[in-house]
């Protein structure tokens, strides 16, 4: 633990990760619900359940594997983060931004994040993929309250939060593959209680064009860090009060395992033609 904050160490699990692997990765990606498949794809990878880090609890969520896979992908060095903390397990935000917080203790620069949600603008049906331009925090708690992390900026400006030079790679990248990418602000709401068909139409009339339970605290740990990020959201099922059907966890994580393999092949472009810090 640091002094004076009850956070697990980011330094001291980045520690022992770093025994574990060949170098710095030049990318860390983190992958949500039912994304896990394009860590199957990376070469000569090494293995690392989260658990076996310190301050890492075991993973809690189906579809959330819960470790690191590191490796080579198109040809560049990359940390896969497959599974992720919430704060609707019951952990605290040091937890939930841990994963990150260890990325950049190694000295990682570029964090791309995924997550699966619900579609609230009309033309973001199941299926579609959305790279982020903003998010609106709305889960009630944020990972920079209380000792400030070494080498966080204690009030990071985030009126930049996703890279906008990554966001114009993402275009360029959908449009050769003739992808559809929309463009949307992502809502995070706390969970794990999906939300109501009011709670939905409060979020669209705030600007939100997606929600889910996860990706802000990350990007948040990240900005403050002077990583710089890039978001995408799969849209897996319409939010309530869009659809007659009920929501259920399983049929998210099956939706994100389908529709996850068109998000995987704009994430291999976009990691191959990454520019250099």
């Amino acid at each position: 633990m640091s002094a004076g904050s009850s956070s697990p160490d980011p330094q001291a699990a980045a520690r022992v990760l770093g025994e574990r692997l060949d170098g710095v990765p030049e990318v860390m990606l983190v992958l949500g619900s039912g994304l896990g498949a394009l860590a199957d794809a990376v070469v000569d990878a090494r293995v690392v359940p989260f658990d076996t880090l310190p301050g890492f609890p075991p993973p809690g969520v189906q579809g959330h594997a819960g470790r690191w896979v590191a490796g080579t992908l198109e040809g560049r060095s990359v940390l896969v983060q497959q599974g992720r903390y919430h704060l609707y397990e019951g952990h605290p935000p040091g937890v939930v931004a841990l994963p990150v917080r260890t990325g950049r203790a190694l000295g990682i620069g570029t964090l791309v994040v995924t997550n699966a949600a619900g579609g609230i603008r009309d033309d973001l049906g199941p299926g579609s993929i959305a790279v982020l331009d903003d998010h609106i925090n709305l889960q009630g708690q944020n990972p920079l309250a209380g000792p400030v992390h070494a080498g966080d900026v204690r009030f990071p400006d985030m009126s930049e939060a996703y890279d906008r030079a990554l966001i114009a790679l993402a275009d360029r990248s959908a449009e050769a593959l003739n992808i559809e990418l929309a463009h949307g602000v992502y809502a995070a709401v706390s969970g794990p209680s999906y939300e109501t068909p009011a709670e939905v139409r409060m979020l669209g009339r705030m600007g939100a064009d997606v929600v889910g339970m996860s990706t802000v605290p990350e990007v948040i740990a990240a900005r403050a860090s002077g990583m710089r990020c890039l978001g995408f959201s799969l849209v897996t099922n319409v939010a309530a009060g869009r659809s007659d059907q009920p929501l259920d966890h399983a049929e998210v994580v099956e939706v994100g395992r389908r529709a996850g393999a068109t998000l995987e092949r704009l994430l291999r472009a976009i990691v191959r033609d990454l520019p250099p810090e």
